[in-house]
């Protein structure tokens, strides 16, 4: 078994696509902004974005709008600075902490969301 890349399943497809080809800057494997699922590669790792409700559908199950909001999955990044990456994303995103040093961890991190909701984090080793 290989695992081949993390697909999040979102109800604002569009919004979420442009996000991270243009925000994160990812680069656009397969898909557009209008196609329902793409897939975004960067350094050697594979991102899958598809509308929720596809994917409730292909697996017959119901969809429903109110879903767990608490956080279950974050997409964590590796970075050369997090002063510097936090900068450079600021004014793109409404960050949930400021860069923080987790002694305990050995890393400084700070986190955002996507337009899904989605937990993002980015972080250095200190």
């Amino acid at each position: 078994m290989e695992l081949t890349h993390t697909r999040l399943l979102v109800d604002n497809y569009k919004e979420c696509f442009l996000f991270y080809r243009d925000v994160m800057g990812f680069e656009v494997s397969w898909g557009h902004e209008n196609s329902n699922y793409a897939d975004f590669i960067f350094n050697g790792c594979k991102l899958g974005l598809f509308e929720r409700k596809q994917m409730v559908e292909a697996i017959g199950a119901e969809y429903r709008t109110e879903i767990d909001k608490s956080d279950k999955v974050a997409l964590v990044f590796k970075v050369k600075n997090v002063e510097e990456s936090y900068e450079k994303l600021k004014g793109k995103v409404n960050f949930l902490t400021e860069p923080t040093e987790q002694k305990d961890w050995g890393i400084k991190v700070a986190h955002f969301r996507d337009p899904a909701g989605s937990l993002l984090e980015i972080y250095e080793n200190i």
